[in-house]
């Protein structure tokens, strides 16, 4: 069955359910990364109410829920101008978040959220889209099958990630017009 995906903007009437959702969809997928499995330092910087205040005023970042079916299933962050090395400011979109709860996973919807960004960033003209994924675990293949190809490598900045969980790729997808 197919499943009739939809993204709704962020307002703040919808910014406990992109909390909620959100930290349920990055703790079913990335409490490994933390020492005892405490992602608090992450939720606090990503999914708290003064934090989505921010970045709603902020009119490079745009908020999403990822609806399926009318059911809030995951979230979507991105950047309408972020710099890479290589590309300008105005060249290139990042993807900051993309959640989908685990029930929800393999149903298609990443791939549809993936097709909305790249939909956006046409539309404004990007040269390339760009996002950091980690470099174990099942993301990194769905980007690749994805079009997107390693472009370089980061690692995840929060002072008390585990050690060996750290190092991620920058991923890009370079967009035709």
């Amino acid at each position: 069955m197919k499943h009739i995906v939809h993204f709704e903007p962020l307002h703040p009437k919808t910014f406990q359910d992109y909390i909620e959702v959100g930290t349920r969809a990055y703790n079913q997928h990335y409490l490994h990364l933390w020492p005892l499995q405490d992602s608090s330092p992450y939720i606090s910087n990503s999914f708290t109410l003064e934090i989505l205040e921010k970045e709603e005023l902020d009119e490079n970042t745009l908020l999403y829920l990822i609806k399926s079916d009318s059911k809030v299933v995951g979230v979507l962050k991105f950047t309408l101008n972020a710099r890479l090395d290589g590309f300008t400011q105005q060249d290139a979109l990042y993807v900051d978040k993309i959640y989908i709860q685990r029930e929800y996973s393999g149903k298609g919807i990443g791939g549809k959220t993936i097709q909305f960004v790249l939909l956006r960033a046409a539309e404004l003209q990007k040269k390339i889209v760009w996002l950091d994924a980690m470099q174990k675990g099942p993301a990194l293949n769905f980007y690749l099958k994805n079009g997107f190809d390693i472009y370089g490598e980061s690692e995840i900045r929060l002072p008390t990630v585990l050690e060996t969980e750290k190092q991620m790729y920058i991923m890009v997808k370079e967009l035709r017009h």
